[in-house]
């Protein structure tokens, strides 16, 4: 069963070859990896896409990746996406239907941040594009930079989070993940990256 660890531990050498060691050793067989922040105090964060053997608990993971010192998991969780998506083949699939940029990012931003779904939303038209679990309607929202979002008004789904970008001055690309892990400034500045190369892209297209 596949699922997706995100985890703290020491940016040193030899780190995360201990972290696999101890994932493979109670049950856990890794699939990907990408680091999704390094920090100043010397920790990096990384997402873990991994398969867990038959009758193996999720929290027996936890255990092992808790017993390294210096390693904290902040999220674990079934991820059935398929897969990663790095940042680098995103830009790839971008580069590779300029005409088609904006359509594209909205379809890899799921498995590029590990997220429910993605909407780009135009200011009077509403949703222009989505992913399948994105809601049908949803609000335009008034930013100026990548950021996090408070939940719309009447969801009633406190656990959901959200993050947004600006294109231009009528459409946004609203992400949102159901639960957690938290948005990382990280993350946050690499949303805004991706989307404002889909939108250059867009506009050098000469087809």
């Amino acid at each position: 069963m596949p699922f997706l660890l995100r985890v703290e531990l020491p940016d040193v050498p030899g780190s995360l070859g201990r972290l696999a060691t101890a994932i493979g050793m109670a049950g856990g067989d890794i699939e990907a990896i990408e680091i999704v922040e390094k920090r100043h105090d010397g920790t990096a964060v990384d997402d873990v896409m991994l398969d867990i053997e038959p009758g193996i608990m999720p929290d027996s993971i936890v255990s092992a990746c808790h017993s390294l010192d210096g390693v904290r998991v902040v999220w674990i969780s079934r991820y059935a996406s398929g897969g990663l998506v790095l940042d680098l083949e995103a830009v790839e699939e971008l580069t590779s239907v300029p005409h088609e940029a904006l359509d594209r990012l909205i379809d890899l931003l799921p498995a590029t941040f590990r997220v429910d779904w993605a909407a780009r939303v135009h200011r009077s038209d509403g949703v222009t594009r989505a992913t399948g679990a994105a809601p049908a309607e949803l609000d335009f929202v008034e930013i100026e930079h990548p950021e996090r979002l408070e939940a719309p008004e009447g969801s009633g789904d406190a656990d959901t989070l959200y993050a947004g970008v600006r294109l231009d001055g009528n459409q946004v690309v609203i992400v949102a993940r159901r639960g957690g892990p938290e948005f990382l400034d990280s993350e946050v500045a690499r949303l805004g990256h991706l989307a404002g190369l889909a939108v250059s892209i867009t506009r050098n297209d000469t087809r």
